[in-house]
């Protein structure tokens, strides 16, 4: 082969997302030049243009670790390329929730729901945290003056009145969060049925769909605060399963064991129905030890609940919010990306 010949651009697993401004070009196919394997070294060169292209790391020999590191990615985007993830049954409603702050649930909400929405899926994400976070990542707006779920929760206003449409992608919606909801803790402790009030919201606006023709939802996420009070019981009363996302340091194992005690008296008093069903390891930094003896042991604790996926430390994922966006639109070559794609296969398809 000589460098005159050309290879072209793969498409990001799934769908391109609409996201050709992540990658610089248009989403119309883009020819870049190989190298030439007769100059080539033992330790080939690699741009990160050029790794970003797909199909050019075929070439490269698992003569270096970035050479390995690159091939072992492109595989994997290999086995996502065109997958068709199933429809589930019925909706599936998820509380993303651990009190322990910055462990990536706002993260791990809006990138899953994003890949599966990607996929063709209809998603709604429910923000009930008062950062109001997974409504920024999403593009929505959600300043004092907007209807939010506080207004659902606290003065029943229809969820249907509050949802809006993500920008980026089509088939996913988002109930905003506001700063209002800082004080729904106590307004709660008043109301009659205080901890059913969003489980019965979503159930009216399920039946507001059925009732217009549109289709039903498929996945509905909702975004905890880091804490265990009267919004997340709401969150654990409204949903079929929890999704525990885990940092991979010690002091995640820790708060894990306060955070099942206390889904187990929600499984006792409130809902029957709720199991944790998924836990996903994020934070992973492959350099130390300590985060794959972490990983070991909640592997070991829960291998039914724990995804294959890992979610490693990624700058494309900590920048993608400032552009009021989901890694999955704004850089989808990433490792980032390629990680939670995996990871909603996997929900999807168990």
């Amino acid at each position: 082969m000589t460098s005159s010949e050309t290879s072209t651009q793969r498409i990001p697993p799934f769908v391109s997302l609409g996201s050709a401004r992540a990658f610089g070009v248009s989403p119309v196919a883009t020819t870049v030049n190989q190298p030439n394997p007769v100059a080539a070294t033992s330790a080939p060169k690699v741009s990160r243009e050029t790794a970003a292209r797909g199909n050019v790391l075929d070439t490269l020999d698992d003569s270096s670790p970035i050479a390995r590191e690159l091939a072992h990615e492109n595989r994997r985007r290999e086995r996502l390329l065109g997958r068709n993830l199933p429809k589930p049954e019925k909706t599936r409603i998820f509380t993303v929730s651990n009190q322990k702050g910055g462990v990536g649930k706002t993260t791990t909400t809006v990138n899953i729901a994003a890949a599966l929405a990607a996929a063709g899926l209809n998603v709604l994400v429910i923000d009930i945290d008062p950062q109001g976070n997974a409504s920024t990542a999403l593009g929505i707006e959600h300043h004092a003056d907007v209807d939010s779920i506080y207004d659902v929760l606290i003065n029943d206003l229809p969820l249907e009145d509050v949802v809006a449409q993500c920008p980026d992608i089509s088939n996913l919606i988002c109930a905003p969060a506001t700063i209002h909801l800082a004080g729904a803790e106590i307004e709660l402790v008043s109301l009659v049925a205080r901890e059913q009030r969003l489980r019965r919201a979503i159930d009216v606006y399920a039946k507001a769909r059925q009732k217009k023709g549109e289709q039903r939802l498929d996945y509905i996420f909702i975004d905890c605060p880091p804490s265990l009070g009267l919004l997340t019981v709401n969150a654990f009363c409204a949903a079929g399963e929890v999704l525990i996302p885990i940092q991979c340091e010690y002091y995640a194992l820790e708060g894990l064991s306060q955070l099942l005690k206390n889904i187990e008296m929600i499984q006792k008093h409130l809902n029957a129905d709720l199991e944790v069903s998924t836990i996903l390891l994020t934070m992973y930094d492959g350099r130390t030890n300590l985060a794959a003896q972490v990983a070991a042991e909640v592997r070991q604790h829960f291998p039914e609940q724990v995804l294959g996926a890992v979610v490693p430390r990624s700058v494309r994922i900590s920048e993608a919010p400032s552009y009021q966006q989901t890694v999955m639109t704004y850089d989808p070559s990433s490792s980032g990306a390629l990680s939670y794609l995996e990871a909603a296969a996997e929900i999807a398809e168990r």
